[in-house]
C-alpha cells in the first residue's frame, strides 16, 4: 500500500509541473485582479489558445514519464526485494553468527574441558603407566607363580596318573535248605575299595580295604543283622612289587598280596590274600609255547614268639600253550606247610571269639563262659577241641583229622604238602562271545597220614589216605562285553585230609571230606555291573570219618540237630542258593 501511495503522488508532482508549464495563465487566473493587474493584463498582448497537437504531444510525454515511472518502480521493487534478500541474508549470517558464536562459546567451553580432561587423563595416563608397571611386575610374579602351579599340576597330574582306584560293591540273597535242618535265609553286602601305585618305573604298590569280620580271611561278606550297627571293613591288601623295566621277565612281591599262582577253592578260597614274599620269573616266547613262568613261595602265617614260626614254603611252575583255538595253561605247585599245628592254637583275637574261658578236666576246673566282643565263628568244633582261646581255627569248620595230646593241646594228624596240578583249557568257537572254557584239577597232600581216624579218633586201616582232590569245571560264554553270559557246572571231590580246613572254599558244604557240586551263571548287565547265580549242592563224603561236618558242624547247632544220626550213614544234600548283584568301578 505504501508503494501505491509513493506511486500516486510521483504521478501528482509530474501533472502538477507539466501544468504549470504549458498552462501559465493559471496562476493568473487564480491570483486576485487587482486594478494594477487589470491594467496591466490591458496593455499585455493576447495568447494564442492551446492546440491539439501540444495537448497529444503533453499526453504521450506524460505516457512516456509514466512508463519511466513504472520501470522505476519496477527497479525500485528489485532493489528494495534485493535489499529484502540482503537484510533476510544478515538476519540469517546474524543467526549464524550468534549461532557460530554459542558453538563457539560451547566449543571454547568443550575445550577448556578437554584440556581438563586432558589433564586428568595425562595423570591417570600417567598412573596407568605406573599402574603397568607394577602389573608387568605382578604379572611377571603370577607368570613365574603360575608356572611354578602349572609345574606342581603337571606334578600332581603325573603322580595321579600313576594310581589306579579299583573295587567293587556286592548285594547278595542267600538261602540254604537241607533235610532235617531248618531253612535259613539272609541277605549280605560285599564291599571292596583299592588303589593300585606306579611309584616309579620300576616299583608297583598297592592298598585295599574290605568288608568282613576280622577273625574270617576267608570271607569279605557281612550279614546285614545287628540292628543296623556299623559293619567292618579293615586292610585286605597292602604290598609292593619290583618289576624293572629293563628286566621284565622278573616280578618279586612283598606284603600282604593277591594270588600270583595259578590255584582253585580246592586250596585257596577266593577271598584270602596270603601274607609273605613271591617271586616270580616270567618269560615270553613264539611259537606255540607263548609263555613259561616259574614262582617261588614263602606264605607267613604265624609267628611267634616263644617258639619256631610257622611258614609255608612252595613253587609253582606254569606255561601257556596255543595251538589254534585252543590256549592251554598247565601249572604245577608244591607247597610245603611247616608246623601247621599253630592254626589250631589261635588267640581269641585271631578267632574273633564271643565268649572266652578256661576248660579243665572237671566242671570245678572249667570256667566261663564269659562275654567277649568278638564278631566272629569263634574257637571251631571238633571232637576234644577246647572250647576256649586258645583253640582251633578254622571259620568254616575244622573238617581235617586231629589229635589232642595229654595236655590238652590239638594237633593236625596229617602233615600238608600239596602237589597241586591244574590244567585250564579255554577252546574259541565260531561264535566270540561263547569260548569253552575246561578246568581239570589234581591235588594230592604227599604228607598225609596212610589211614584216617574214624569219628571216635580211631585209627581206620580199612581205609587208605584221605589226600586227594579231583575237580573239573566246565562253562560256557565270557563276561567281558555288556549282555555277555556265562554258565556252567564244577564238581569236586575233596577227600579229608588234601588240604588244610581253614583256608578252602567257604561257600561249599564244608572244607573237606566233601562230594560238591555247582551250577551258576553270570550275566553281564551294563560293562560294570553283573548278576549272577549260583547253586552250591553238597554233601559230606565219608561221615564215618572224624570231625565230619554232618556230625561236628552244622548249620543248626543251635538247635541241636544233625543231619545223620549215626556215623556212615549218608547225609542229605545242604542246597545253597546265592543271587548276586554286582557293581565294579
Amino acid at each position: 500500500m505504501k508503494t501505491s501511495m509513493r506511486h500516486s503522488s510521483i504521478y501528482t508532482l509530474s501533472i502538477t509541473i507539466l501544468v504549470i508549464k504549458f498552462f501559465p495563465l493559471a496562476e493568473a487566473q487564480t491570483t486576485v485582479a487587482t486594478p494594477r493587474a487589470r491594467k496591466a493584463r490591458a496593455a499585455r498582448p493576447a495568447t494564442p489558445s492551446i492546440t491539439q497537437v501540444e495537448i497529444d504531444q503533453l499526453k504521450g510525454l506524460v505516457e512516456a514519464q509514466q512508463r519511466q515511472i513504472d520501470q522505476q518502480n519496477q527497479q525500485v521493487d528489485q532493489l528494495r526485494s534485493q535489499l529484502q534478500q540482503v537484510l533476510d541474508g544478515m538476519q540469517q549470517a546474524n543467526a549464524a553468527a550468534q549461532k557460530i558464536q554459542s558453538s563457539a562459546d560451547q566449543a571454547q567451553s568443550t575445550a577448556t574441558q578437554a584440556q581438563q580432561s586432558a589433564t586428568e587423563a595425562q595423570r591417570l595416563a600417567d598412573q596407568a603407566s605406573s599402574n603397568a608397571v607394577e602389573a608387568k611386575t605382578e604379572l611377571s610374579l603370577a607368570r613365574t607363580k603360575s608356572q611354578d602351579n602349572a609345574t606342581q599340576i603337571s606334578a600332581l597330574q603325573t603322580l595321579a596318573g600313576r594310581f589306579r582306584f579299583n573295587g567293587d560293591i556286592r548285594l547278595r540273597g542267600e538261602s540254604f535248605n537241607q533235610n532235617a535242618i531248618p531253612d535259613r535265609n539272609r541277605a549280605r553286602l560285599r564291599v571292596r575299595l583299592g588303589v593300585d601305585g606306579q611309584l616309579n618305573q620300576d616299583f608297583l604298590a598297592g592298598i585295599s580295604l574290605a568288608t568282613g569280620s576280622l577273625g574270617d580271611p576267608s570271607s569279605t561278606n557281612e550279614t546285614l543283622t545287628n540292628v543296623f550297627d556299623r559293619k567292618t571293613i579293615a586292610l585286605d591288601r597292602g604290598f609292593i612289587t619290583y618289576n624293572p623295566v629293563a628286566h621284565n621277565w622278573l616280578s618279586l612281591t612283598g606284603g600282604k598280596f593277591a594270588y600270583t599262582w595259578q590255584r582253585t577253592s580246592a586250596t585257596f578260597d577266593p577271598d584270602i590274600n596270603p601274607e609273605g614274599f613271591n617271586q616270580k620269573f616270567s618269560f615270553n616266547f613264539n611259537g606255540p609255547v607263548k609263555n613259561l613262568t616259574v614262582q617261588g613261595l614263602e606264605l607267613l602265617y604265624n609267628e611267634s614268639t616263644a617258639a619256631q614260626d610257622s611258614y609255608a614254603l612252595g613253587a609253582q611252575v606254569s606255561a601257556r600253550i596255543q595251538l589254534g583255538p585252543w590256549t592251554a595253561t598247565p601249572s604245577f605247585l608244591s607247597l610245603k606247610w611247616n608246623r601247621p599245628d599253630a592254626i589250631l592254637q589261635q588267640s581269641a583275637f585271631a578267632t574273633q571269639a564271643t565268649t572266652t574261658g578256661a576248660t579243665g578236666t572237671t566242671s570245678a576246673t572249667t570256667f566261663g563262659p564269659f562275654p567277649l566282643s568278638g564278631e566272629g565263628q569263634g574257637c571251631a568244633k571238633g571232637l576234644n577241641f577246647p572250647a576256649y582261646a586258645p583253640c582251633v581255627f578254622a571259620p568254616n569248620g575244622m573238617t581235617n583229622a586231629t589229635f589232642v595230646d595229654s595236655k590238652g593241646v590239638p594237633h593236625f594228624y596229617s602233615g600238608y604238602n600239596y602237589a597241586d596240578f591244574i590244567l585250564n583249557n579255554q577252546i574259541q568257537t565260531p561264535a566270540k562271545r561263547w569260548p569253552v572254557n575246561v578246568l581239570l584239577e589234581f591235588e594230592d597232600n604227599l604228607d598225609a597220614e596212610a589211614h584216617p581216624l574214624s569219628s571216635k579218633g580211631v585209627v581206620l586201616t580199612n581205609l587208605g589216605s584221605q589226600n586227594k582232590e579231583y575237580g573239573a569245571d566246565f562253562n560256557v560264554g565270557q563276561t567281558r562285553n555288556k549282555n555277555d553270559i556265562q554258565v556252567g557246572y564244577a564238581w569236586y571231590r575233596e577227600e579229608q585230609d588234601a588240604a588244610i580246613a581253614s583256608f578252602v572254599e567257604s561257600d561249599q558244604r564244608a572244607p573237606t571230606n566233601i562230594l560238591q557240586n555247582r551250577i551258576y551263571g553270570l550275566w553281564k548287565l551294563r560293562p560294570n555291573t553283573i548278576a549272577s547265580f549260583s547253586w552250591w549242592r553238597g554233601r559230606t563224603l565219608n561221615t564215618y570219618l572224624q570231625n565230619n561236618a554232618a556230625l561236628f558242624n552244622n548249620w543248626s547247632t543251635a538247635n541241636k540237630s544233625t543231619t545223620i544220626t549215626a556215623a556212615g550213614q549218608t547225609e542229605p544234600y545242604l542246597n545253597r542258593l546265592q543271587f548276586d548283584l554286582i557293581y565294579t568301578f
